[in-house]
């Protein structure tokens, strides 16, 4: 396929499009007529569940002769539904999971390796933090769709305000310029709380620039409750109640962006979706000044602690259910989704929000359009996943679906001792490693 022109990328929306490309690259229709039940989230860029649910859907019909049956539900609620479904032993023939969780449902999926290699092979290779979550000896027990990441957005000119030129590199400056805007009433807003994307992708990352780590490279031994883990808990304490707001307790993955559209946290660690819907509606977000906000927001990495710099994305995958009985139509829609005319419509979507699946998508002309979203390009480089430094297997998952690590910093956050937090936190790693 030829090259987008850069000033046409962002052009190609839910409003049309999708037949031209597709002109192409259609599909042999299937003689009978199967309907495909999939089943993700509610988008975080709605102009993606906006092309899903129209131009994708239809143009799907067109090429593949399949029905399918698009369903979208709030990200917090994916999980119970797949447990549910897996032990009804029916639902969505195709279901999007987040970060490692096909690890934890590996035993009731579909052998997908036919599907994923050729994708694959054809697309420049996976990153290797998709295989890793998609694979288990050897067999893909999903079908990488994309990879989501996390970076802070904040607004440079209170940061400005405060002093600082720059995003703080270190938690001692990020300490000490969170100080400074919380005395302004603009305090950092990051959530402690149960919710899947914006808890593990900050506090994981934190954890490892301490040297914290929850297991050890042979996958058995849990080490939690140690020096380095203890010294991240006490500094997290004292950041939490000088820096930042503190509902951010109970807050889930849709609070923060509220919280700095509203102009109440003056940043976040978050994904590209506060500033794209900030630029979308400029005459509804507006500074203090009265200036669109979006011109207003940067995005900057996680801070480095004493052992390096980390982050934690969020791979999405499209798992085939193993209970389904549409395998066959189910694996003819997601080559036909993934292929690239159809794929880089949803691609563009969405922006920048997420990174493609495959190395190929680093190319892409849509990073060139925005240069505020640019540096959302290249975190499946330099990402560690959960479980690190094991694998990311299904004990790392139970791990990370449990909220341990989160806890423990909640926990002390609330009034635990450090030390109590931490052997709290190796505790309950401990039976999910013996389970």
């Amino acid at each position: 396929m030829a090259r987008i022109a850069r000033r046409k990328v962002l052009t190609l929306s839910a409003s049309g499009g999708m037949a031209a490309i597709l002109a192409s690259g259609r599909a042999p229709a299937i003689a009978q007529e199967t309907q495909v039940h999939w089943l993700r989230w509610a988008d975080f860029v709605p102009a993606s569940d906006v092309l899903l649910k129209g131009p994708f859907t239809q143009e799907c019909k067109k090429a593949t002769g399949i029905t399918l049956k698009l369903e979208t539900i709030n990200a917090n609620d994916l999980q119970s539904r797949i447990t549910s479904a897996i032990q009804a032993g029916t639902g969505a023939d195709i279901i999007m999971a987040v970060n490692n969780w096909p690890q934890l449902y590996a035993g009731g999926l579909a052998d997908s390796s036919d599907v994923a290699e050729e994708i694959g092979k054809a697309q420049g290779g996976f990153h290797e933090i998709a295989r890793l979550i998609c694979t288990v000896n050897g067999k893909w027990i999903g079908v990488p769709w994309t990879i989501g990441g996390g970076l802070i957005a904040y607004r440079k000119s209170w940061l400005e305000e405060v002093g600082h030129t720059t995003f703080p590199e270190t938690w001692d400056t990020f300490r000490d310029a969170g100080k400074k805007l919380k005395a302004k009433g603009r305090p950092i807003g990051q959530t402690a709380g149960h919710t899947f994307g914006d808890a593990p992708s900050w506090w994981y990352p934190y954890l490892w620039s301490w040297g914290g780590k929850e297991i050890e490279a042979d996958g058995k031994t849990v080490c939690l409750n140690t020096k380095e883990t203890v010294e991240s808990i006490k500094f997290a304490v004292a950041m939490w109640k000088e820096t930042m707001d503190e509902g951010g307790l109970a807050w889930d993955d849709t609070n923060n962006n509220r919280a700095f559209l509203s102009q109440t946290i003056s940043a976040t660690n978050n994904g590209a979706s506060i500033y794209i819907e900030a630029k979308k509606k400029p005459d509804t977000y507006k500074t203090e000044k009265g200036t669109p906000m979006w011109q207003d927001i940067q995005h900057a990495r996680i801070p480095k602690g004493p052992f390096g710099q980390f982050n934690m994305p969020g791979p999405q995958t499209h798992m085939l259910m193993g209970y389904s009985k549409n395998q066959k139509a189910a694996k003819d829609f997601l080559r036909w989704a993934h292929s690239k005319p159809v794929y880089e419509q949803w691609f563009v979507s969405q922006q920048g929000f997420t990174c493609g699946p495959t190395k190929e998508w680093e190319e892409h002309a849509v990073w060139d359009v925005d240069p505020v979203l640019k540096p959302f390009r290249n975190l499946p480089s330099f990402a560690r996943l959960s479980g690190y430094a094991g694998p990311p297997d299904r004990k790392a998952a139970e791990v990370i679906s449990k909220y341990i690590i989160v806890d423990m910093y909640a926990k002390a956050i609330q009034g635990m001792a450090p030390e109590e937090a931490a052997k709290w936190a190796h505790g309950e790693a401990t039976k999910a490693y013996a389970a």
